[in-house]
C-alpha cells in the first residue's frame, strides 16, 4: 500500500496536503505513548467512549475515513493542517474559514468536555483528536499552501523519487524498522520534569514550534536524501513523537478530570 501511495505521488495523481499523516506507525506511537501516561480517571472515561479499543488502535481512523465517499469527510481534510504562507507569521495569516487543525482541536476538545454530547459524538471527537495531535507535531502539517505542505516538493530518498511531506510522514519513521510498541518502549523515558514542561505548552505554542521546525525542513539542499539526512533529523522525529504522545496524555487527563 505504501509503495502504491508513493507511485501516486510521483505521477501527480494525488495532490492533497493530508495524503500522508505520520502514516500508520507514527500515529500509533503517539497514541501508545499517550495511553501509558493517562490518569486513572481519564483511562476509565476513555474506556466508556472507545470500549476495548486502545488509543493506538484508533489513531489512524481519521485518515482511514478519507476513503468514505460522504462529502463531510472530504470537507474534514482541512482539519489535518494549517497553512502559513512563506514570509508570514501565524498571527498575521488569514485562517481558512472552512477550518484548520487548530480550530479542529478546539472543536474536538469542546465536544469531549460537553455534558450534552452523545457517546457517538465523543467517540468521533476522541478518535480525531488522537490523530491530529500527531499531525500537530509533524512540521509539514504547518506548511505552505503553494506546495501543499511539501507534497509538491520532489526529493530523492535512497535513490527513489518521493516528496518532502512523505519523507517526514513515513520514511524517517519507518527507516528505523521498529513496530509502534518498540518505538514507544524506546522513547518512553521522559522525566517528570520533562513531562511537565512538554504539557505546559499551549496549542498556540505547538503551532509556533511546528513553524520554526518547518523552516529547517524546507531547507532541502540538493534534495538527495540518504543516511546523512536520517542522521540529521532522527533526533527531531524522536522528539516530536514523544512530545506528541506526552501532550496528548496531558490534554486527555485535563479533559477527563473535569
Amino acid at each position: 500500500m505504501r509503495f502504491l501511495l508513493s507511485l501516486l505521488v510521483v505521477f501527480n495523481l494525488v495532490a492533497v496536503q493530508s495524503a500522508f499523516a505520520y502514516e500508520k506507525t507514527g500515529h500509533r506511537v503517539v497514541g501508545e505513548l499517550a495511553e501509558r501516561h493517562l490518569s486513572d480517571a481519564a483511562r476509565l472515561q476513555i474506556r466508556q467512549i472507545l470500549g476495548n479499543q486502545s488509543l493506538a488502535e484508533v489513531a489512524n481512523w481519521a485518515d482511514e475515513m478519507k476513503s468514505n465517499p460522504d462529502e463531510k469527510w472530504r470537507a474534514a481534510n482541512v482539519y489535518h493542517y494549517l497553512n502559513v504562507p512563506e514570509g508570514q507569521t501565524f498571527e498575521n495569516t488569514e485562517r481558512n474559514p472552512a477550518g484548520d487543525i487548530l480550530s479542529a482541536y478546539g472543536e474536538f476538545v469542546a465536544t469531549l468536555k460537553s455534558v450534552n454530547a452523545t457517546r457517538a459524538e465523543k467517540e468521533h471527537a476522541l478518535k480525531f483528536l488522537v490523530h491530529i495531535m500527531g499531525d500537530m507535531h509533524q512540521p509539514m502539517h504547518f506548511g505552505h499552501a503553494s506546495d501543499q505542505g511539501g507534497n509538491r516538493i520532489k526529493v530523492m530518498w535512497f535513490d527513489e523519487v518521493t516528496n518532502l511531506h512523505a519523507v517526514w510522514d513515513i520514511f524517517l519513521v519507518d527507516k528505523e524498522k521498529l513496530s509502534f510498541t518498540e518505538w514507544s518502549d524506546f522513547l518512553d523515558k521522559a522525566t517528570p520534569e520533562e513531562i511537565k514542561s512538554y504539557q505546559k505548552a499551549t496549542p498556540i505554542d505547538w503551532v509556533h514550534e511546528g513553524l520554526a521546525m518547518r523552516e529547517m525542513v524546507y531547507n532541502v539542499g540538493d534534495r538527495d536524501f540518504s543516511w546523512g539526512y536520517v542522521y540529521k533529523y532522527r533526533p527531531v522525529i524522536r522528539q516530536q513523537l514523544l512530545i506528541g504522545g506526552i501532550r496528548l496524555a496531558g490534554v486527555l487527563n485535563t479533559i477527563f478530570a473535569e
